[in-house]
């Protein structure tokens, strides 16, 4: 059986910066702290004038490519997930080979190239899509192209705004690759929902409530089915487990709850007896309400043992540490946490090969999908590559009035004012649009 997996990453980030805590916290009112401790969340990217879901996509992959060393006559395919389309017809792959073609010449014409729709779990689902066109042969020894771009806005003055974000991640998906080997066995749980949709509208139709529920709901069925097609599993066994995030505090809810599965019938759950007592049943209440009181006290009680707290700060907080800083990238959030481990992997120089991930993806109407990855030898030297701090802290910091321009300019408005706010250097960017309003791209 071959291995198949990720072999290289790359990453990039809008270039402007809005500062929740001291820039948008303020102005609408609110306590920083709602954002910062509540949400996790301190600062998230924005794109320029003349970045889009393209020219960021683009931008990853040109940088990927570079970095790797990848011959485009390497590449087989190229498949784009995205929930920020602008076109119901053609897809951004087609845009965005289009840019590379640009510097590399015309070398994607024998390319298959495809674009995903499933909410923010489009990415991994591209994953799987490449790893089994790999497997099956048909790759014929060429790698596949999975990027996932972005820009996650919602209307002025809905709960969501502070959640919000631009990027892309693009990642080589091959054989015998030098970051993590992708597992043959999956977990799904998918229902019909209307947790978070859109209707043929930029911003989304949101019930904040319904969509935590739905996401915590489906992820613990996933992993569930998991380890049903796999075996039981053991949690000390995992060195991080990167999750979708929407944002950190979401996260938090998530982690706890898969801890507290994946600990039932195990020694750890004899400890945490001893410290806060058993784990209350439903058998024991006459009403369902006072049985979900009780298990959220009981949550809160594991979530501050000593035990719980060394597991999270070990395997789920070096994962959300880039998402605090750039905000929610929808197809591309949990890939960007599984990076996030790994860069906070290579700064503690933890020696991971042979180590496993364990994934959990999510996207809104709804899907979850669980899988393993087991790192690979040369990792470390792959992620010492990506160089998305240097691009965090190189971003352009927003007023707030410079940000309600932003966000007009990216609600699909053909005609702005706004002149770029930043300089543009060895990259894509947005030219204007051709005779069919078709978008267009020049490489500055």
């Amino acid at each position: 059986m071959k291995s198949v997996g990720i072999d290289g990453i790359s990453i990039w980030s809008g270039k402007l910066s809005l500062d929740l805590a001291n820039v948008f916290a303020p102005s609408v009112g609110e306590d920083p702290e709602k954002y910062t401790k509540g949400l996790g969340l301190y600062t998230c990217s924005f794109p320029d004038v003349r970045e889009d879901i393209v020219t960021m996509g683009a931008n990853a992959a040109y940088k990927l490519m570079k970095n790797e060393g990848v011959d485009p006559r390497d590449i087989g395919r190229i498949d784009v997930a995205t929930e920020s389309s602008f076109d119901s017809s053609k897809p951004i792959s087609t845009y965005i080979s289009g840019c590379l073609e640009q510097v590399f010449g015309e070398e994607f014409r024998n390319v298959n190239k495809g674009e995903r729709k499933f909410a923010c779990i489009a990415g991994t689902q591209c994953i799987d899509d490449a790893h089994n066109w790999i497997l099956s042969g048909r790759n014929e020894g060429k790698s596949a192209l999975v990027i996932a771009t972005d820009t996650a806005l919602y209307e002025r003055g809905n709960p969501g705004e502070a959640t919000q974000g631009a990027g892309a991640v693009a990642m080589l998906i091959a054989e015998d690759p030098s970051i993590v080997e992708l597992s043959l066995k999956q977990g799904y749980s998918s229902v019909d929902e209307t947790d978070f949709l859109k209707p043929n509208q930029q911003f989304p139709s949101v019930d904040g409530k319904r969509s935590v529920q739905v996401y915590l709901s489906l992820m613990r069925d996933a992993l569930t089915n998991f380890e049903e097609r796999s075996k039981k599993m053991d949690i000390e066994e995992f060195q991080f487990v990167p999750f979708h995030v929407p944002f950190p505090g979401m996260v938090r809810k998530a982690a706890s709850l898969g801890y507290r599965h994946m600990t039932r019938g195990t020694s750890i759950e004899e400890e945490l007896e001893k410290i806060i007592g058993p784990k209350p049943e439903i058998e024991e209440f006459s009403e369902y309400e006072m049985y979900t009181g009780s298990i959220r006290e009981y949550m809160k009680l594991l979530e501050k043992t000593e035990v719980y707290q060394k597991w999270y700060k070990r395997v789920i907080e070096p994962t959300i540490e880039i998402s605090g800083k750039a905000g929610n990238w929808y197809t591309g959030s949990v890939h960007l946490a599984r990076t996030s481990g790994l860069i906070y992997a290579v700064r503690e120089k933890l020696d991971l090969v042979g180590k496993k991930i364990l994934v959990g993806s999510y996207g809104s109407g709804a899907q979850a999908e669980i899988h393993t990855e087991t790192i690979r030898e040369g990792w470390d030297e792959k992620v010492k590559k990506i160089d998305i701090y240097d691009q965090l802290e190189s971003r352009r910091p927003l007023s707030f009035e410079e940000y309600e321009q932003i966000h007009d300019v990216h609600n699909y408005s053909k005609e702005t004012l706004l002149k770029e706010l930043t300089d543009y250097k060895n990259e894509f960017a947005f030219k204007g649009y051709g005779k069919m309003g078709e978008h267009t791209y020049e490489f500055i």
